[in-house]
């Protein structure tokens, strides 16, 4: 596993992988970390930093069957960012252009929770995390 990588990395395919990192730069402060772009300026591969984690993209690619979220009306995979302030995060993701459908609160888990949807369709929670559950609490609290 090369340094500052972890064992599993998400790859997301998009329709304009360079306005999704531009979004991401803003609603997230997410840091770009490569770009590999064809003289037509298709990115065949990006890779950007949020916290400590790499996600990898690339614009649609029809011949390896790469498609974007939108060739499948929509997509069962969302993520979760923790971070400090969720609440702050919320208010930065919706400002970038991003829809909320959850808006911040406690939740018996343990953790501050919000989420948006951005701009390509993929659906972020934003954590924080609050108090410490012992697993039988966690197991009881659902």
């Amino acid at each position: 596993i090369p340094d500052h990588y972890h064992s599993v990395q998400p790859y997301l395919i998009f329709q304009n992988t360079s306005a999704a990192i531009g979004f991401y730069q803003q609603a997230f402060g997410a840091t770009e970390r490569l770009r590999m772009a064809g003289p037509e300026g298709r990115i065949g591969h990006a890779e950007i930093q949020i916290g400590d984690s790499v996600l990898m993209m690339a614009d649609e690619a029809p011949a390896q069957e790469a498609w974007s979220i939108q060739h499948f009306h929509g997509s069962p995979v969302s993520f979760l960012i923790y971070t400090e302030d969720c609440d702050a995060l919320y208010r930065r993701a919706i400002d970038a252009g991003a829809t909320g459908f959850r808006e911040p609160a406690d939740q018996p888990y343990g953790d501050r929770m919000a989420g948006v949807q951005d701009p390509f369709g993929y659906r972020w929670f934003l954590a924080t995390h609050i108090r410490d559950l012992s697993k039988e609490e966690l197991e009881a609290s659902h």
